[in-house]
């Protein structure tokens, strides 16, 4: 497949070793995006963790006005509240990541973006439905979905390309940003 992908980049296990995979199987270049939605993460942290497991280029993008005044205030007024108690942090977030996906890899000339979104959630959904309504002609790339492998091979794959990782264990990862966890 040789070409540009745009990974939106957590800098977590999966997205680290998605983009070596990436680089890996389809022989292409990857550019990583981190959307700043006031997760409070170290951004320079991920943008070296991002040029050290092989990103071609980082793109940090501070989204947190564009957030809160295009998503969390409509949420807040219209009471969108998960069961009428849960903020809802990650399903609004995942569209806004997605729109700055479209455009940085309008900006890279790339044809492909990724994901590290599992197939357990309604997240790569987000994801795929806004880039495709974005740009129809953008092809999506989920990884983990499509490798089905278990942490503990992620971890291995990470060791193999030495790829440093956090070692903390959890059934399920938790999205932060300025609307809560």
């Amino acid at each position: 497949m040789a070409g540009k992908i745009v990974l939106a980049y957590s800098g977590g296990l999966d997205t680290s070793v998605v983009l070596k995979w990436l680089q890996e199987k389809y022989e292409s270049e990857v550019v990583t995006l981190t959307v700043d939605l006031g997760q409070q993460e170290d951004l320079a942290r991920i943008a070296q963790l991002a040029e050290n497991s092989g990103s071609v280029k980082h793109h940090s993008l501070d989204c947190q006005e564009e957030f809160a005044e295009a998503y969390v205030l409509p949420s807040i007024r219209a009471n969108g509240l998960y069961q009428g108690m849960y903020p809802l942090g990650t399903v609004l977030a995942r569209p806004l990541i997605a729109k700055k996906l479209v455009e940085i890899a309008k900006k890279e000339g790339a044809d492909t973006v990724a994901h590290g979104c599992t197939g357990k959630g309604n997240d790569q959904v987000r994801f795929e439905v806004t880039v495709k309504y974005l740009d129809p002609h953008l092809k999506i790339l989920a990884p983990v979905r499509e490798w089905n492998l278990s942490r503990d091979e992620e971890e291995q794959y990470a060791t193999k390309w030495k790829i440093p990782i956090k070692s903390e264990k959890s059934a399920y990862s938790i999205d932060q940003n300025l609307w809560g966890r």
